[in-house]
């Protein structure tokens, strides 16, 4: 993902519920819609994400330290996590509270009428905007991945946030609207406790969603398949090395790939050729996967003993075809990400 891309989505989400937030709070202070409640708390949720997104960034920005040596890539997934906790305690659940209370006491809006609706029709406007940038921003990134694959293998987790939550923001927008328009129209505050369940639901959902897709990346993902099968081909493509014994892969941070693996080298090779061969494959690695930044190839000799040593959750080494212990081929390699 483009960090500045994702940046632009943020600064746009950020400024457009930070307005928004505003308008929703002087409309429920003059019609005391719980909808409207719902919603204020909606939008200054996700104004507190936005912000918590960039100082992720930021931080993540930092040079390693002799604690921290491989850097502070993964506090983008931190944060995006701590996102999703607050929209669902923040967002969710608040709107799920108000909803129970104005149902136990439903009240009918009889002041300041043309306020909500006024202020929900402009709002969704300026949130349109803001979902109209994400996915802009997105599709230079997407690829053909459809938008369900795109927010569940992303990497970099500042777009699909993004992308979530104006979704969410939109279609809690016309909840609201709808509860808010059944409540002036019957005059039975009902409507509007029930359109701000409906919005403490939606919110739930999206938070769950967010925290499951952060967690994965917090316990470290490896690279995609098809990065994987480019990884496999630019280490084995030339006549450095005979074949991968087996390979792990680890995403460090949204945009620093780690790349570990065991490579069958021929027996009697100079320590001075080893060196000069690794630093040729590691430099067909980063051509092919820029991401690949943290590169550890180790020579070795094939053998079985040396496929299964290491080999972790990374499926069993094959037996070279031609049944020597000193070589190997396509069928001999095992990989792990």
């Amino acid at each position: 993902m483009s960090a500045n891309g994702g940046t632009k989505a943020i600064v746009a989400a950020l400024l457009a519920n930070v307005g928004i937030a505003v308008t929703k709070f002087v409309a429920w202070i003059l019609t005391g819609s719980s909808s409207m409640l719902a919603e204020s708390i909606h939008s200054v949720a996700d104004s507190g994400n936005q912000g918590l997104l960039l100082l992720g960034g930021k931080r993540a920005k930092r040079a390693a330290t002799p604690q921290h040596p491989f850097g502070y890539g993964r506090e983008r997934y931190v944060y995006a996590f701590i996102v999703s906790i607050v929209l669902f305690s923040v967002g969710g659940l608040f709107a799920l509270y108000e909803a129970y209370h104005k149902w136990s006491h439903p009240e009918p809006i009889t002041a300041w009428q043309w306020v909500p609706v006024t202020v929900l029709v402009v709002a969704i406007v300026m949130e349109s905007f803001s979902f109209w940038t994400a996915i802009k921003e997105s599709n230079h990134v997407r690829g053909k991945a459809s938008w369900v694959q795109f927010v569940r293998r992303a990497k970099a987790p500042e777009l699909p946030v993004v992308l979530l939550e104006d979704l969410g923001a939109l279609v809690g927008l016309v909840l609201a609207l709808i509860g808010v328009g059944m409540t002036l129209i019957t005059g039975n505050g009902l409507w509007d406790a029930a359109g701000t369940a409906m919005i403490g639901i939606l919110l739930v959902t999206i938070a769950i969603v967010l925290a499951i897709e952060t967690k994965s990346l917090l316990l470290g993902e490896g690279a995609e398949a098809q990065d994987v099968a480019v990884i496999e081909r630019a280490i084995t493509e030339g006549p450095e090395v005979e074949g991968i014994i087996h390979m792990k892969t680890l995403y460090l941070g949204p945009e620093e790939l780690l790349v570990a693996a065991k490579v069958a080298v021929e027996p009697g090779e100079t320590a001075e050729e080893l060196a000069r061969n690794i630093n040729v494959v590691e430099s067909r690695i980063r051509a092919a996967v820029p991401v690949a930044r943290v590169i550890y190839l180790e020579p070795d000799i094939y053998r079985v003993q040396a496929a299964a040593a290491g080999g972790g959750a990374a499926a069993p080494a094959a037996t070279p075809s031609t049944g020597d212990a000193g070589t190997t081929d396509a069928a001999a390699r095992t990989h792990g990400s």
